[in-house]
C-alpha cells in the first residue's frame, strides 16, 4: 500500500505560527523529515512513536544531499507511511520543494502541499512594519543570496534589485551581501538606503537591527555570524 506525503510549511520557528492543518498532519504522521529551522518545539506536535529524521541543510555545515532526502521520502511512502516533510517558512520559497515533488511524481506517490508563514512576512511583522506602502513601496521582491556553489548568483537582475522604491528581501544572503551591495550601489542604489537584518525570527534568539545598505555590507564583511537571517532593504526598513 502506497503512503502519502504532506509537505508542511512550518513557518519561521515559533510553534504558535503553525497552521491548524500543519498541526493535524504532524499529529497523524508516521514519519517526519524536518529541516533544522523546523526542529525544537514544533516537533512536540508529532506522535511520540513517529520517526523523526533531520534532513536540514545549512551553509558551511555537513548536510544531507538532496537526492538522499528525496529517496527517503519515496522509501517511507512506498512502505505505506504517512510522511510529513517539514520545511521552514513556506516550502515553496527557496525550499527546494520542486526537486522533491519531481521524485514523488516519478514514483507515483500522492502528496499535498500545506503552505506556511513565509519568514519574510514574519520578519516584517516582528519589526512592526508592512512589506508594502502606497506610492513608495508598491512592489516586493524576494531573491536568494547564493547559488548552488554558495556564491552570489551571477544572473541576478541588478537593475530590479537596485530599485529604491521596492521592498527587497534577501534570503540566505549574509555572506554574499557585501558583494551584492557593491553591485547594487554601482547600479544606482544609494548606499544610505534603509536596510534591516532580521536574525532567528520568532525564536527566543530573535534579533532585528536597522542600518543602511552600505553599513550592513561593511558589518557582514567582518562578521556574518551563523544565525539564520533575512536582509530587507527599501523605504520601509527604517520604520517601526
Amino acid at each position: 500500500m502506497t503512503g502519502f506525503v504532506s509537505f508542511v510549511g512550518s513557518g519561521p520557528g515559533d510553534p504558535e505560527l503553525l497552521t491548524l492543518k500543519a498541526v493535524d498532519r504532524l499529529r497523524r504522521a508516521d514519519a517526519v523529515l524536518f529541516d533544522d529551522l523546523s526542529s525544537g518545539p514544533i516537533l512536540t506536535h508529532a506522535r511520540r512513536d513517529a520517526d523523526l529524521v533531520g534532513v536540514g541543510k545549512r551553509a558551511g555545515r555537513p548536510s544531507p544531499k538532496q537526492d538522499h532526502v528525496s529517496r527517503l521520502l519515496v522509501e517511507y511512502a512506498q512502505d505505506g507511511a504517512r510522511v510529513v516533510r517539514l520545511k521552514s517558512g513556506d516550502g515553496g520559497l527557496f525550499g527546494r520543494l520542486e526537486e522533491e515533488l519531481v521524485a514523488l511524481r516519478a514514483a507515483g506517490i500522492p502528496y499535498e502541499i500545506i503552505p506556511g508563514i513565509p519568514s519574510a512576512c514574519a520578519a516584517a511583522a516582528a519589526a512592526g512594519i508592512p512589506l508594502t506602502r502606497r506610492l513608495t513601496a508598491r512592489r516586493v521582491q524576494f531573491v536568494t543570496g547564493h547559488d548552488v556553489t554558495g556564491r552570489l548568483p551571477e544572473d541576478l537582475n541588478l537593475a530590479a534589485l537596485a530599485d529604491g522604491q521596492a521592498t527587497t528581501v534577501i534570503f540566505m544572503g549574509k555572506r554574499t551581501f557585501p558583494a551584492l551591495a557593491e553591485a547594487l550601489i554601482a547600479h544606482g542604489l544609494p548606499g544610505d538606503t534603509p536596510a534591516m537584518l532580521a536574525e532567528a525570527i520568532s525564536t527566543p534568539d530573535q534579533s532585528i537591527s536597522r542600518t543602511t545598505v552600505a553599513e550592513l555590507a561593511q558589518r557582514l564583511a567582518h562578521s556574518p555570524g551563523d544565525a539564520a537571517a533575512l536582509i530587507l532593504y527599501g523605504p520601509l526598513a527604517e520604520e517601526g
